[in-house]
């Protein structure tokens, strides 16, 4: 394929801003597509914070000077540590700050289709346009993959159950009964802004207790005493050898079996809330653990719980799933259908990536949330920006 046709980056989030830095820095002629930030702009409630630490929450660029605290000091804002919890509407105007100054050329255009072509890949965008890439990066975040559970679906077919990454804000539900699916950081995270909101939240989960996170030690993690940081190491996922190695060997992740690999993706630091919400949804949620949804229906305009569990019934005026996501590629409805059948992948739909995180279709590569299933849980969240950007622009120069 010629090298003067440009490799596309689809997305603007961080793992598209932060390939798209790295294209640029090897001179990889680079075409970077999407709206920044987008999906944290519209897809995370108001008044939410990062899970990860600020030093944790660093998009990567070549030259490390464009991380979370260098925007804070030229916002005027000082330095923070472990303990400060990043609020998203903070973190989305560093992501922007991030695209003006090393990916200024970011073109806000929304990619309608990819298709294979003579010689390579071709995309179609919103404005008409049609052009042939030498690769195409798809760093499209969580929006395509939220899983709704079955049991859910005449709810939501009666507009009575939605997913929680529906949902800019959740200030419209003050005064009504909100049924809160799951046991995570975005479910019980979900029942607090409830909460605050005026809304009466009820949480729903399988689990049989509620999991917070512990709160760092010391605002540095070299602050901490020798003898436990050899013990419980730190890392950007946490402290503990486990997460040490989660967050520097992704490139060993991928040769596990491919039910260890699901498993430690669904399971690492999660389900669980940080240590921040505990005092938020203790004592002052209601919460329903070791309960499952048998059966939902719409009675009346309102929704109904028959749940498995010692609470039977459940009734609410809407239900929200904070249920996560499954990657699945037969969800990306911009792959037209002979791409899609060209990727393979797990039986649960997740693509198979090589070690520079290309996929079965030669220059189709997948990163962000669709590369966890190969390379780890650091992959879903942003301190993985890095070990991507890395090894996608190195492939690709």
């Amino acid at each position: 394929m010629s090298l003067e046709r440009p490799v596309t980056v689809v997305g603007a989030g961080p793992y598209g801003l932060a390939v798209a830095a790295h294209l640029k820095e090897r001179q990889v002629p680079v075409r970077v597509l999407g709206e920044p930030m987008e999906s944290w702009r519209e897809r995370m409630p108001a008044g939410m914070y990062l899970k990860s630490t600020p030093r944790a929450s660093a998009i990567a660029d070549p030259a490390a000077r464009h991380r979370f605290l260098d925007f804070r000091a030229q916002e005027g804002g000082g330095w923070v540590g472990d303990r400060y919890p990043v609020p998203v509407e903070e973190f989305v105007r560093y992501g922007e700050w991030f695209q003006r100054r090393c990916v200024p050329e970011l073109e806000r255009s929304t990619v309608t289709g990819v298709s294979a072509g003579p010689g390579g890949l071709r995309l179609r965008l919103d404005t008409g346009e049609e052009y042939a890439s030498r690769a195409v990066v798809l760093a499209t975040g969580l929006g395509p993959y939220p899983r709704m559970p079955e049991a859910l679906a005449p709810l939501a077919e009666a507009g009575l159950a939605s997913h929680s990454s529906e949902h800019a804000s959740l200030a419209h539900f003050a005064g009504q009964r909100v049924a809160v699916i799951g046991a995570g950081q975005s479910a019980l995270e979900s029942a607090a802004l409830l909460h605050e909101a005026g809304a009466q939240p009820t949480v729903v989960a399988r689990a049989r207790r509620l999991v917070f996170g512990t709160p760092p030690s010391r605002e540095r993690p070299g602050d901490r005493p020798l003898r436990a940081r050899i013990a419980h190491p730190g890392s950007n996922l946490g402290e503990g050898w486990p997460l040490l190695g989660y967050s520097q060997l992704p490139a060993a992740f991928r040769h596990l079996p491919d039910d260890t690999r699901r498993e430690l993706v669904r399971t690492v630091l999660g389900p669980a809330g940080a240590w921040w919400l505990r005092e938020r949804v203790e004592d002052r949620v209601t919460v329903l653990t070791g309960h499952a949804v048998h059966h939902a229906e719409a009675v009346d305009g309102h929704a109904r719980l028959r749940l498995q569990g010692p609470t039977g019934t459940v009734e609410a005026d809407h239900v929200l799933a904070a249920t996560g996501y499954q990657v699945d590629v037969d969800r990306l409805g911009l792959l037209d259908e002979n791409v899609r059948r060209g990727v393979r992948c797990t039986p649960q739909g997740a693509p198979r990536l090589s070690e520079h995180f290309e996929s079965s279709v030669p220059g189709l590569y997948f990163t962000g949330l669709s590369s966890a299933d190969t390379f780890g849980p650091v992959m879903r969240f942003v301190c993985g920006t890095g070990f991507a950007a890395r090894r996608i622009s190195r492939a690709l120069a």
